[in-house]
């Protein structure tokens, strides 16, 4: 087992999501509870990343993030080092490469809110601030959890966006799912599949995870 590696993913998964459920949370309630123009644009531009594949949009991140871009100009202006590879660079990517596992299932729970349980609450007097954290989150917080899951067990299974962006270096950017291709490439085929055997545990208990919290949603419902 690569020790240092589960320790970078397991890093880049508790920070991707910090730095995600903030976005999570207001944009999935924002989608699920008004109708505003460009909304179907929003929702298909949070969509991409899962339906473009890794490389394609790894490789649109690193010429983002190039010394050549504005942003990683007055990156390495400011910090006085590259945007790519690094863990800073890997975590930026990360993030972007997870939106739709954060969004989506915050969305559908609050979707599954019913409205009039948002009017009762204005009712009595409530701000929407004071609903959202009173009765949406309250409400939807199986879906919530659900995202966090999905986007922690999604981060220690990325490769192609993170060999892209963050290439291979040990103790920094060199997370598992890497660690497992090098293994295979010096056909260490037992390390790997210890390795792969973690992974794999992560993504059945990820499931099972998922899917208790998804038939509560629906006896809820119900």
């Amino acid at each position: 087992m690569d020790w240092q590696a589960l320790r970078v993913s397991l890093s880049l998964g508790v920070f991707t999501v910090l730095a995600l459920l903030p976005l999570g949370l207001w944009l999935g309630h924002r989608l699920a509870t008004h109708r505003f123009r460009g909304r179907l644009l929003v929702e298909a531009l949070v969509t991409v990343p899962l339906v473009l594949p890794p490389t394609v949009l790894g490789f649109y991140l690193l010429v983002a993030f190039g010394a050549r871009s504005p942003l990683g100009q007055a990156f390495a202006s400011i910090v006085g080092q590259s945007l790519p590879f690094s863990f800073t660079g890997l975590l930026v990517a990360s993030a972007i490469a997870n939106v739709p596992f954060m969004v989506q299932p915050m969305q559908r729970a609050f979707e599954a809110v019913p409205a009039d349980v948002r009017d009762a609450a204005a009712c009595c007097g409530l701000s929407p601030w004071q609903r959202f954290l009173r009765v949406d989150v309250p409400l939807a917080w199986p879906g919530i959890l659900t995202a966090l899951i999905l986007t922690f067990a999604h981060t220690l299974g990325e490769f192609g966006v993170v060999l892209m962006v963050g290439g291979n270096l040990p103790g920094e950017t060199r997370t598992l799912s890497v660690a497992i291709y090098d293994r295979m490439q010096a056909f260490d085929d037992r390390a790997a599949g210890v390795m792969a055997a973690t992974l794999l545990a992560v993504a059945v208990a990820t499931l099972v995870t998922t899917t208790w919290l998804s038939d509560r949603v629906v006896r809820r419902r119900d």
